[in-house]
């Protein structure tokens, strides 16, 4: 064989080699995408959601005795984003399981494409009855709004006594509606009166038309579970007229930018929250605790938790599978019960939701602090 012709076959067999080996290598892996909104109105709850997903990824960074590759994608706090980025997720990237997204809306629009090609999703923090109704794949790491809502307004009348409440709800989310109803309907049952509804839209920065409602029926307590820019704003817009009532709001809205957008205005200010570290009693929660403060140099929060948490309970289903396979993840994960997560203990439920406590945190001297733990 003449020298042209045996480097020529030497080549090949390189090719045939890097062709056989390169799915090897690939097999190595095993790819769980994540989508959350990085950018955009509520980029927060992505990016924090985000850091704690990635600390999780560094305790558990192994599964059926391969590397967990994350592949994250911006859905830039957009519902039709977020269906892109599931579409993405499932035909390019071929994940086994996707984490996502944070907020109830863009969820909705992500689970049935990941749905139909029935692989797993695990919403950290996702709280709409919607979001995991009539889906066989879908899940979340997070208790879901009537629970919060009937812990909210039992709160109000048991601890906060009160005996009327403003109402100012954010009509653009589909979160914020149903918190709202699900505590009204649950204040009024325990005797309260709500003496004003009002209502609000994402991005608004003027609310002196609702403050005025509520400043004329002098309620004990305001009621507006909303995201955290809206509900900074409106604190501070009710201290400046004089309102000094209590403001009670959902986990929305407990984001550090909500302390700094409102500053003074919203202490006091109480929620229905997922998680306080004060709080965390597992194993899991205190190393997680421990990485987190010395990886990102802050407080853990609710939201990095819960996307830990999602990622756990994901991790946990494949491990107990066996297998990358959605129909065996999903009964896997159907099969979780006490799983000692950073949240506290979780029961995985056949519709998807999970059993689980609540905190209620407040914000006192610039920090979230712990109050109570609700146990369901």
């Amino acid at each position: 064989m003449g020298r042209k012709r045996w480097l020529s076959f030497v080549a090949g067999l390189c090719g045939v080699a890097f062709a056989l080996a390169a799915p090897a290598l690939a097999k190595d892996t095993i790819k769980i995408g994540v989508y959350l909104p990085m950018t955009g109105a509520v980029a927060a709850y992505g990016q924090m959601e985000w850091d704690g997903i990635q600390i999780a990824n560094e305790i558990k960074p192994t599964v059926l005795g391969k590397k967990i590759e994350l592949v994250l994608v911006d859905t830039k706090s957009d519902k039709i984003e977020a269906a892109n980025a599931v579409s993405r997720l499932v035909e390019k990237e071929k994940v086994v399981g996707i984490l996502g997204e944070a907020i109830s809306g863009n969820t909705m629009a992500g689970n049935p494409i990941s749905e139909a090609a029935k692989i797993v999703s695990v919403s950290p923090t996702a709280t709409n009855p919607l979001v995991t109704q009539g889906k066989r794949y879908a899940f979340r790491a997070c208790f879901i709004d009537p629970f919060q809502g009937e812990v909210a307004a039992r709160f109000a009348v048991n601890e906060l006594k009160a005996k009327t409440a403003a109402v100012i709800i954010d009509i653009a989310q589909d979160y914020c509606v149903g918190l709202a109803n699900f505590f009204v309907k649950e204040f009024v049952k325990l005797g309260g009166k709500v003496v004003s509804t009002t209502y609000i839209q994402t991005g608004d920065q003027d609310f002196s038309a609702q403050l005025s409602s509520v400043q004329a029926t002098n309620p004990d307590i305001i009621y507006a579970p909303n995201y955290y820019t809206e509900d900074a704003l409106m604190a501070k817009q009710a201290r400046d007229l004089g309102i000094n009532v209590p403001i009670l709001t959902g986990d929305g809205a407990q984001a550090d930018e909500l302390i700094k957008i409102g500053g003074e205005a919203v202490e006091e200010m109480y929620f229905t929250a997922h998680f306080n570290k004060e709080a965390a009693s597992t194993e899991l929660a205190k190393e997680y605790i421990k990485r987190f403060e010395a990886k990102k140099g802050k407080e853990a929060d609710a939201f990095g938790a819960l996307g830990a948490d999602a990622y756990f309970l994901l991790v946990e289903a494949i491990e107990k599978a066996g297998s990358t396979d959605g129909d065996k993840i999903r009964e896997a994960m159907v099969a979780i019960k006490n799983f000692p997560a950073v949240s506290g203990l979780i029961s995985m439920q056949e519709d998807g939701n999970p059993i689980k406590s609540m905190v209620i945190n407040k914000v006192k001297d610039g920090k979230f602090v712990y109050v109570t733990t609700v146990n369901p």
